[in-house]
């Protein structure tokens, strides 16, 4: 819970600017979490390979090194092996869903709705879900969070 509070936090640190050029912290309310962030303007929605993915963006540094937001996805799969590695770091929180990493070395972990988890971005190994909505916080030292 600790992490959790944490990534809301960092949210509200250092958020884009209002139309009058002053920054405010970005509240996700009870509303947003059962879905409603997904219907706000700013909210983006990707379709690739058959996957619907929903994303609303709370805060990207101008460097593009931090990211937080909330996303959905449907069913998906991937893996990242060998040169292609996860690539950020990335915390995770999941609200609904869940999802099942496989590790090189074979180590499976289910990460379920009310659970977290931190992935390093030289992770290696299989993703699997049949879908989820969860709150995120991307660290990317490239500057490539998006």
């Amino acid at each position: 819970m600790k992490a959790f509070v944490f990534v809301l936090l960092a949210a509200c640190i250092a958020t884009p600017a209002s139309a009058t050029g002053v920054p405010h912290p970005v509240v996700i309310t009870k509303e947003d979490v059962a879905g409603g962030a997904f219907k706000r303007p700013t909210a983006k929605t990707h379709e690739r390979n058959g996957n619907k993915t929903e994303d609303y963006l709370t805060l990207m540094t101008s460097d593009k090194k931090y990211e937080t937001g909330m996303y959905r996805s449907g069913a998906t799969h991937f893996e990242r092996k060998g040169a292609k590695t996860y690539g950020v770091d990335e915390f995770m929180y999941f609200i609904e869903g869940s999802v099942t990493l496989t590790s090189i070395d074979g180590t499976v972990q289910t990460i379920s709705a009310g659970e977290a988890v931190t992935i390093p971005h030289d992770w290696q190994g299989t993703w699997d879900t049949k879908g989820y909505t969860k709150f995120y916080a991307i660290y990317a030292p490239k500057g490539d969070a998006d």
